[in-house]
């Protein structure tokens, strides 16, 4: 499997890490699978821990100038230095990877000077993989297209907290997709017109958001925080603030909505 010839040598070595690191996935996937938690109940697991070994590995010795963040690497500030940087998050949606459905991935990108400029979603159990490079569009690899949903009003999903919130309101202003455990997929299903939009609580990580973040970009969409801002990355604190995902097309629309709902503040 290769990426189209608009893509770069860093958008190769992308997709053929996410695809080994997938295997690696694969093997733990619904089968024995060693969990614990870390600070603030969040689980981690065996699959974690070996598919963030390789990539760490990997990226070092294929791009040893690049610095690296990954959830489960202890943080260096040495990458504040670098101008290029992979973020990384080995699984996105390790709950629900434990449980076994099958919405998780591996999300990578390449940020430069701030900006994602490579990214890839590599979703094993769907055989679904998104690949974007900075100016060069979105690529989809998958075994079978999906169909745009239609509904009247906007279709958007986000946490569980905020679905329940959505489904309460005597007049609500979405249809509501059921929770989705990966976040970074989330993002992806706007990018590939399945959501109208995506809302993330404050307080995920850049790991959770850089590759989405330039998939969304390069198929005509935007993520930005809820004073329109877009995000900066490889900065010292990671966290990031609640986010909008929607097409150009209907940003305005949505956040419009969203922010007359309560969903921004």
């Amino acid at each position: 499997m290769a990426v189209n010839n608009k893509h770069t040598k860093d958008a190769e070595l992308l997709l053929q890490t996410a695809l080994a690191a997938g295997e690696i996935g694969l093997k733990y996937f619904k089968s024995e699978n060693k969990v614990w938690f870390k600070a603030g109940n969040s689980p981690v697991s065996q699959a974690d821990k070996e598919i963030d070994d390789y990539l760490r590995t990997t990226f070092a010795t294929q791009r040893p100038s690049y610095g690296w963040l990954s959830e489960e690497t202890e943080d260096n500030a040495d990458r504040l230095k670098c101008e290029r940087v992979v973020i990384a998050d080995p699984i996105d949606g390790t709950r629900g990877f434990i449980d076994g459905r099958d919405e998780w991935c591996i999300s990578i990108a390449i940020v430069e000077n701030g900006c994602p400029i490579e990214a890839i979603l590599h979703c094993p159990a769907m055989s679904r993989t998104f690949i974007a490079s900075k100016g060069a569009g979105l690529e989809i690899i998958e075994n079978l297209p999906v169909s745009p949903k239609k509904t009247d009003k906007p279709l958007v999903t986000g946490s569980n907290k905020l679905i329940e919130t959505m489904k309460q309101l005597p007049d609500a202003p979405f249809e509501v997709m059921e929770f989705i455990p990966s976040l970074a997929y989330r993002l992806a299903l706007v990018a590939t017109g399945e959501l109208d939009g995506a809302f993330t609580r404050g307080g995920a990580s850049e790991w959770d958001i850089a590759a989405a973040d330039l998939i969304l970009e390069e198929s005509g969409c935007k993520l930005t925080d809820a004073k329109e801002q877009i995000l900066e990355y490889n900065r010292p604190k990671v966290q990031v603030p609640e986010l909008i995902a929607a097409h150009n097309n209907r940003y305005e629309e949505i956040f419009a909505l969203a922010k007359q709902a309560g969903f921004l503040h």
